[in-house]
Order: C-alpha cells, then structure tokens, then sequence
C-alpha cells in the first residue's frame, strides 16, 4: 500500500476515528486504526467493540492495500508533521509503515489486522433525520443517562421516532430528562431502541462540527448505524427493559414556581460553590420569595435570596446541585418552572407552558 495525501486533511480525519481506538483492551487491534486504500479511495476505521467510526481521507493512492496502525501513535506523529504532504507506504520485509513528510520519516510496526473486526452493513430502508434537531436534543437528554456501567441499561437514551416526531429519555435514577421534538423532512420507518449515551453524544459533537443536514440511522439485530455526510458510525444496542418513564413522571403537582432563568441559575450556580462533599443545595419557599442555601462542614456556607411567585405555606426541599443546575441549563426560554409537590417528592423543571422537554429531579432528604 502507498498513498499521498495533505497533512491537514489526514489530522482532521484521524482525530474523528481515534475517538473509538481502546485504550483498555487485551484485544491489540482494538488499539489501531485501519487504514484500507482502493480504487474507491482511502478510508479510516477504529473501534472498541461498543463504539466505531468511520470516515473517507482524501488522497491519492498509489498502490492499494489495508494496513492496521497503532491508533494513538498514528495520531500524533501526523499532529507533529511539519510539511503538507505526506507519504504513506507499507514496507512488508520490515512488517512496518513509513510516513514521509518534508525532512521527517517515521517507521511505525504494524498490528495483526486480521484480528480487526468487520463492521456491520446496514440492511433495509434507513430513518433519516435532521442533523440539528437530533444533536440539539441528545445535547438536551443524554447528560442525564447513568455513567454507572452497573446498570448497563441506565447508560443508554431511549430513543423513539415515528413519522414526524421523536422522543428521547433518559436517567441514572436520580433525575429523568424526557425531550419531545418535532421532525421536519423526516425520511423513512420508525425507530425505537436503547442507545449507549456515549455513542449518542460522540454523534452530536460530529453533526455540530461537520455543519451535517440530516443523518440516517439503520437497526440490526444488536446494532445501530448512523451516517452523517462521510462519517459513519456505528454502536451496539443496550439490552434490557428500559424503565416506564410515563410511570415515573407525577401525575400532578402542589406548587408550580415561575422563575426567571437566568437569574435563578446564576444564583445556582453562586450558592452552588459551598455545596461540596454531597452537600445539598437548599431551596427554601415562602410566600414571594426563594432562598437558596449551602453548607459544608469546615468550608463554610452561603445564602441567596431572589424573587419568586410562590403562594402557601413554606416549602423546604434539597437537591444535588449539579443535578439542579444542568436541569436549569436545559431549559430553554427567559423563565423555568419549578413544579414541587413536598420535600421528599420529585421536582420537575420544564419551559413556560410546555411540555416538550422535562427534567424530573430527586429531592435529597434534609436534616433539621
């Protein structure tokens, strides 16, 4: 194999692909990136099993061929090239590859590409969907999925599209994030299954930096393939029955507080600093005003106190503050709604007279 191509273009490419090289593996292929040159052209593909991406360099080919480099190195020998072009080619007496670019020359030993695994192929009609609205509302969703590999199916977002409208959810059993959105020029069947939040994410951070229109996504039997412009990526499913969110959401609530957002975040987030060690963040009620507190144990405390539309008897209630704050953070619109039933049920934000995005929170028990 030798091909040629721009040093720039071969960064910009790699530093997409090698988001899926393992670095925790005993597989060793697992920590390169193929690298396969035909008439076609080149292209660039590394996975972790869970996770692959795959995307077309531009260059000219010489001699075709396919070789398995360690993906890290790769990376960073090409991120150090000072000249614009650069020479690939396979020398196969030495089992090596070199990479010439200006006065530089670099060799680079080869992995076992037959242990590479094949990647799926995508079978049937595809479901395509604008790029914005599905990277918008992963943006929105996925933060709430658990990181926690304990419970593998809280790690992923639920994912459901039908005709011209799609629903998200997600939750690590702490808070719930559920996002209704419109789907303008969707093409195709429908869709529903659990898909790793990392993957999900990893999908969102290339449709918003590649400028893509629409996206398409294929199920198999345990996979799910995405195509953004010349990127293709690909993830295993989550198995496992994905909790009732409808039956986790209550029904009605005692007290729905308007607030104007970015007022209450920045008081969040101010408060938020004396919140450390599991502290919680107090929200205190009373009649036209909140009073948001924390206190840690030999650090110290602080109070803010800020207008609120509240009617009643005063409410106590505690949340995690990361938690509360990106809840706050996904809410779009000048105001947010607080809806609160008592202290030791969920509170639920949401925008102004909408129901197209909520984030239910759990409250953490007080001590008087």
């Amino acid at each position: 194999m030798k091909l040629t191509t721009k040093r720039d273009e071969l960064v910009a490419k790699l530093s997409i692909v090698s988001r899926a090289v393992s670095t925790r593996t005993a597989t060793q292929s697992l920590s390169g990136i193929l690298l396969t040159a035909d008439q076609e052209g080149v292209s660039l593909c590394a996975t972790d099993l869970e996770l692959g991406l795959k995307t077309k360099l531009m260059a000219e080919v010489d001699s075709p061929g396919s070789i398995l480099l360690p993906g890290r190195l790769l990376a960073e020998v090409s991120r150090s090239l000072g000249d614009p072009s650069v020479e690939i080619e396979l020398r196969e007496a030495e089992r090596d590859v070199e990479i010439r670019s200006g006065g530089s020359s670099f060799h680079l030993r080869t992995l076992p590409s037959e242990d590479f695994p094949a990647f799926p192929e995508d079978e049937g009609e595809p479901l395509t969907i604008p790029a914005a609205a599905l990277a918008s509302t992963v943006d929105l969703v996925a933060r709430a999925a658990s990181r926690d590999d304990m419970r593998p199916v809280l790690t992923g977002v639920l994912v459901s599209a039908s005709g011209a409208e799609m629903t998200m959810v997600a939750t690590d059993s702490y808070r719930l994030a559920v996002k209704r959105t419109e789907l303008e020029n969707a093409i195709g069947g429908e869709l529903e299954a659990n898909i790793p939040a990392k993957a999900l994410r990893e999908l969102g951070r290339i449709v918003s930096a590649d400028g893509v229109e629409a996206v398409s996504v294929a199920l198999l039997r345990n996979q799910a393939i995405f195509k953004a412009g010349g990127i293709v990526l690909n993830t295993r499913l989550i198995e496992g029955q994905f909790p009732n969110f409808r039956q986790l959401l209550p029904e009605s609530y005692e007290h729905d507080v308007r607030l104007p957002r970015s007022e209450f975040l920045d008081v969040v987030r101010r408060v938020s600093q004396l919140a450390q060690r599991n502290a919680p963040l107090r929200l205190s009620f009373a009649p036209g005003e909140l009073t948001v507190a924390a206190s840690t144990p030999d650090v110290g405390d602080a109070e803010e106190t800020m207008p609120a539309a509240f009617e009643g008897e005063p409410l106590e209630i505690g949340f995690n503050p990361d938690f509360l704050r990106e809840g706050i953070e996904s809410v779009e619109g000048d105001e947010v709604v607080l809806r609160l039933i008592s202290p030791l049920r969920p509170g639920l934000l949401q925008p102004v007279d909408n129901e197209d995005f909520r984030y239910l929170v759990m409250p953490i028990r007080l001590n008087v």
